[in-house]
């Protein structure tokens, strides 16, 4: 693929995850089904990482593990982050789409992902420029 394909690609990727946080808000806003809400948050904030990834040119693998893929980034750009909670994001891909021992996702856990997905899109749309 060569650049300009890669960057195409990224803002293919950057624009599901500004959707799928725009439907993390929809959701916390009118339903308040706060594992929707998470699980979406959740998957924002992976579609901007692999978003950034992919213009990066960085291969990555299907994963759901938001710190795995922050740490295939190249360390120029992870030290321009601020402090993103990833593994409390991470815990939303399974936590919220389906029943376990953990207790249900709350209004309070639904906000704080939103916030933290925003910031994880913010940091990739100030890096990408997009």
């Amino acid at each position: 693929m060569s650049v300009p394909e890669h960057q195409a690609e990224a803002r293919r990727w950057l624009q599901y995850a500004r959707e799928d946080l725009l439907g993390a808000r929809e959701i916390f806003g009118s339903t308040a089904i706060a594992r929707h809400a998470c699980w979406l948050a959740q998957q924002a904030a992976e579609k901007a990482l692999k978003a950034l990834l992919i213009s990066e040119q960085v291969e990555h693998p299907r994963s759901h593990d938001l710190d795995l893929l922050w740490n295939l980034l190249p360390r120029s750009i992870r030290s321009h982050s601020e402090n993103l909670e990833l593994s409390e994001l991470t815990e939303w891909a399974v936590e919220a789409r389906y029943p376990g021992d953990w207790p249900e996702a709350s209004s309070v856990d639904a906000d704080r992902a939103i916030q933290n997905a925003e910031k994880v899109l913010n940091f990739v749309v100030n890096e990408l420029g997009m």
